[in-house]
């Protein structure tokens, strides 16, 4: 007679599991999560914002620093006046539902701060200045 095979698994074979999906899975959420997230925009330099009495918290998504020496960052980069127009433009391409801040020191020229803020409502981008609490 001859002997039929069990169907039960013997200890000597071993079972391998395919890691291939799970591998899929977790790159596809790890681009999910790449894609959605959102990254925060910093000025490039660090500012001593005038005091207020407010305690809204806005969220721009455009940063604008002008410094005591009179320097304007956009991005951590250093630009003149007359260069901002073009940026602006080009940063505004990328969100047109863009929304600006504007971070002024303590010591900034008053004026540097309100020819950026003209600039940016002259460009119909709303925009705040930033003060501290």
């Amino acid at each position: 007679m001859a002997r039929r095979q069990s169907r039960v698994l013997n200890d000597e074979e071993e079972v391998q599991l395919d890691m291939t999906p799970m591998l899929d899975v977790v790159f596809i959420l790890l681009i999910f999560f790449i894609v959605t997230a959102v990254f925060v925009k910093e000025p490039g330099v660090d500012i001593l914002r005038p005091e207020t009495q407010l305690r809204d918290r806005e969220k721009p998504t455009l940063l604008v620093a002008v410094t005591a020496n009179d320097e304007i960052y956009v991005d951590g980069d250093v630009y003149e006046l007359s260069q901002l127009r073009n940026v602006f433009e080009q940063l505004r391409e990328e969100n047109p539902r863009a929304e600006a801040m504007i971070q002024g020191d303590l010591g900034a020229p008053a004026g540097t701060v309100l020819d950026v803020q003209e600039l940016l409502m002259d460009m119909d981008v709303p925009v705040k200045v930033s003060t501290q609490e």
